[in-house]
């Protein structure tokens, strides 16, 4: 026990450094954590590390899909939620027969439900890999809806896939009708089991009196409900954390207060990252385990076989993302849909975001040493050799090319047919109306004659005046002049307010905890600097 304690200390500390590096030559970290886990995983001190992979599914999986759904918009999900349900479950489907086929035809030994269990295991893209790489690039906002929503629900769909097919070589039968009808249920149900957990939760939430530690507490252990509740019954846990969480995150304001949710953003954010650097180490980690059984011939051959799954893979994603932009080409004809000319260049892309990541590794890692006979599970090694390099081709090289065929597609974002910029300025413009109303029609009195309540009249007063005619080119750069300055005072303010707290906080007569409070609420004005300071800066 003391000995795993200060390996996966050093795993943090190496964890730390390659994402600070990776921040530094600006390369997404889950790509440099992996190449940086390949050599690692043959130092002495490291070994030992390795998954396990009801570790993955149970601990690490749960939150990092609560995550990943709590920071997608269900009106954006909704409105694209066609070709999110096409790559989510027909896509995945259609990947895994091809992948089945090719590798019955291609490597000895392979029936074809090993190749729809190793199908089952490469189709889906990983919605960590997906959503780490994409923060790194500058995409349309529908790209980036679909290639995560996409991401959260294949999982479900390969994982299905995944268990009919080890039962076909476990039990050595397999019917369809009966894993159609299975299929169904195990999807409807897992989006049920996750809807009624949220609605108990969020009646939690709501009902009894939390505080923010106890609210950030159960927005921890819900996933884990959901996931287990769900698996427990044999339907998806996948997706009872992704619906749950879903749900949740639609009425977050509903059932949280303003500082449950401060409160909840920073913790989720620190445990997200960590999880997401442990699990991307030890992927790269797992490599000596994958290559141990192989033996030098079988090595060579498996790397071939690598490439023509990983290659087939590929092209496979490309064909299914022309063949839905034209699809929905078709249906245009027959139902509203949300883009009626999706053209080449959103297929294009999307058919390079295919990065597979730890849900693929942990899956072939699930399978069986032996089957009930006794007998070693047949191809297991090469299954894990697959893979982990379809794994590392597809986040190394198409995760590094991203921004460049980001930059060659150019693909214009379609639905800022009004800027974001003019966005903004219309929403603070009625915010601003909207209170001076409030303040006029409620607190007239009230504003007469106290200084701090006027102050906002002003203030608001100021907002408007500024925002008036703010189309015009001239007083768009008058209003930037007018917010650097206010950035920059209010950033020497807020740097001078921290030196006085610090000296006031030597004094034995002023209270520790009054300065930690005020120092808490300049951190929050802070934060309310910094985001009008990335608004600018667009």
């Amino acid at each position: 026990m003391h000995h795993a304690v200060i390996q996966y200390s050093c795993l943090l500390v190496i964890i730390l450094f390659v994402v600070m590096l990776a921040q530094k030559i600006k390369v997404a970290y889950p790509i440099l954590l992996v190449l940086v886990g390949l050599p690692l995983g043959f130092v002495p001190f490291l070994r030992g590390i390795e998954i396990e992979p009801d570790l993955i599914f149970v601990i690490f999986l749960p939150p990092l899909l609560y995550e990943a759904a709590w920071n997608t918009s269900w009106k954006d999900f909704w409105k694209w939620r066609r070709v999110i349900s096409s790559f989510a479950f027909p896509v995945v489907i259609i990947t895994s027969c091809v992948v089945a086929y090719v590798s019955n035809a291609i490597i000895p030994g392979f029936t074809l439900a090993t190749g729809f269990l190793l199908g089952g295991i490469v189709s889906p893209p990983d919605a960590v890999s997906a959503s780490s790489i994409l923060k790194t690039v500058k995409v349309p906002k529908r790209f980036v809806t679909i290639v995560e929503g996409e991401s959260l629900l294949n999982d479900a769909s390969s994982l299905v896939v995944f268990r009919f097919a080890l039962a076909a070589i476990l039990t050595g039968s397999f019917v369809f009708t009966d894993a159609a009808t299975n299929f169904v249920l195990v999807i409807v149900m897992g989006v049920a089991i996750g809807i009624g957990v949220a609605l108990l939760f969020y009646s939690m939430h709501r009902w009894l009196p939390t505080s923010a530690n106890t609210d950030v507490v159960l927005t921890f252990i819900s996933p884990y409900v959901m996931y287990i509740a769900a698996e427990s019954f044999h339907f998806s846990g996948v997706l009872a954390v992704v619906s749950g969480g879903l749900f949740l995150s639609a009425r977050r304001f509903q059932f949280l207060s303003y500082h449950s949710r401060l409160q909840a953003v920073s913790v989720w954010q620190a445990v997200s990252f960590l999880l997401n650097g442990i699990v991307f180490m030890l992927i790269g980690l797992e490599f000596p385990v994958v290559i141990k059984n192989l033996g030098d011939d079988g090595l060579k051959l498996a790397i071939n076989y690598s490439l023509i799954i990983t290659g087939v893979l590929i092209v496979a994603r490309f064909i299914c993302s022309y063949a839905a932009s034209v699809i929905t080409v078709i249906m245009s004809k027959i139902i509203t849909v949300a883009d009626a000319s999706p053209g080449w260049r959103g297929p294009t892309l999307l058919g390079w975001t295919g990065m597979r990541g730890v849900v693929s590794l942990a899956a072939a890692l699930s399978i069986p040493l032996t089957l009930k006979a006794g007998v070693a599970f047949p191809n297991r090694d090469m299954i894990l050799f697959i893979t982990f390099n379809v794994i590392l081709i597809t986040l190394v090289v198409q995760g590094l090319t991203l921004p460049k065929v980001v930059q060659l597609v150019n693909m214009p974002d379609p639905d800022l047919s009004v800027p974001l910029e003019r966005q903004r300025q219309l929403v603070r413009k009625k915010l601003a109306h909207l209170s001076l109303n409030i303040l006029d029609e409620h607190y007239n009195n009230v504003c007469k004659n106290n200084g701090m309540v006027r102050s906002l009249v002003m203030r608001y007063n100021a907002e408007m005046q500024l925002l008036k005619d703010w189309d015009k080119d001239d007083n768009h750069d008058r209003e930037k002049f007018f917010y650097d300055d206010y950035l920059k005072i209010m950033a020497h303010l807020l740097k001078e307010q921290r030196k006085l707290l610090h000296t006031l906080n030597k004094k034995e007569e002023i209270s520790d905890e009054l300065v930690k409070h005020q120092f808490e609420l300049l951190d929050l004005e802070e934060e309310k600097l910094h985001q009008h300071f990335e608004a600018a800066k667009e």
